[in-house]
């Protein structure tokens, strides 16, 4: 049982959760979109990270549709609030949407920082180790956050272990990557990271919401929390990845990664770029 199903609602906030939900779901299908429509902007090696950020809104689309649909069938109005029906609520769609989303995400890093061969097997099997060995014994945990119990905080400690062993490989493949990019996208390489590192806190702070704020206005919070992380962690993520590779692909002669500016065509080259280009 989740902590969501032990409240009664007001009419606002009910609603307010409700649109929450419809505004991540409807984020994703426009994060979508927008990653199958510019998937060919980058080099071919780097067009298999846009592909995957497609994947990832794909993935979190259905899942917080499902969710928006279980809380929507979780609660009856009684004419003054919404209280619980006899359909559950359930945040263990989350975490199985996240077993998908996370190792892609990592994956996506990986192709960006041009990381291949035996370092790329590497750093991937890890962030996959990390990255569902931190989801999994967090939904083991979420069970239980109701009676906040052992189960609850043993699993939520393990978790958060798993958690920060993960940032630490982000943050030494970044580091250790970031150097032999082109000068001009360090910055946001950097951007990358604390967008990351930042989003990803989201999480656990959502995780243990219960035990900081034990009232129906603590579940608002949580789930606006939970839709922030997932935007920012996905989408604007995705987004920044993609500008990088486009940036890369230029620096390399990729002309297709050219965007479209006054004065100068898709795909065009300025006398400027000129002597540089292969």
């Amino acid at each position: 049982m989740n902590i969501e199903n032990e409240f009664v609602y007001s009419f606002t906030q009910y609603s307010v959760i409700g649109h929450v939900f419809t505004l991540g779901y409807a984020a994703m299908a426009a994060g979508f979109a927008y990653f199958i429509l510019t998937s060919k902007n980058a080099a071919p090696r780097y067009q298999l990270s846009s592909t995957l950020s497609a994947v990832v809104m794909a993935s979190a689309f259905l899942e917080l549709l499902v969710i928006s649909n279980r809380w929507t069938s979780g609660f009856d109005w009684n004419g003054e609030n919404y209280v619980p029906s006899d359909q559950a609520f359930s945040n263990g769609y989350r975490y199985m949407n996240w077993s998908i989303d996370v190792p892609v995400l990592l994956t996506q890093l990986l192709i960006v920082l041009g990381v291949t061969g035996v370092a790329f097997r590497k750093a991937w099997i890890l962030f996959v180790i990390g990255g569902l060995g931190m989801i999994y014994t967090g939904y083991l945990g979420q069970f239980d956050e109701v009676e906040r119990g052992t189960a609850f905080w043993v699993w939520g400690i393990i978790s958060t272990v798993f958690f920060l062993g993960l940032l630490v490989l982000v943050a030494r493949t970044v580091f250790r990557n970031r150097p032999r990019l082109p000068e001009e996208v360090h910055s946001m390489v950097g951007v990358v990271w604390w967008l990351l590192l930042c989003s990803w806190t989201l999480y656990p702070i959502a995780y243990v919401m219960p035990a900081l704020w034990d009232t129906a206005d603590g579940v608002v919070l949580r789930q606006i929390l939970y839709t922030l992380a997932d935007i920012s962690s996905k989408i604007i993520y995705g987004i920044l990845l993609a500008v990088i590779a486009r940036k890369i692909s230029r620096t390399e002669g990729y002309d297709d990664a050219v965007p479209a500016e006054v004065g100068m065509p898709r795909g065009g080259v300025t006398d400027r770029d000129a002597p540089g280009r292969i």
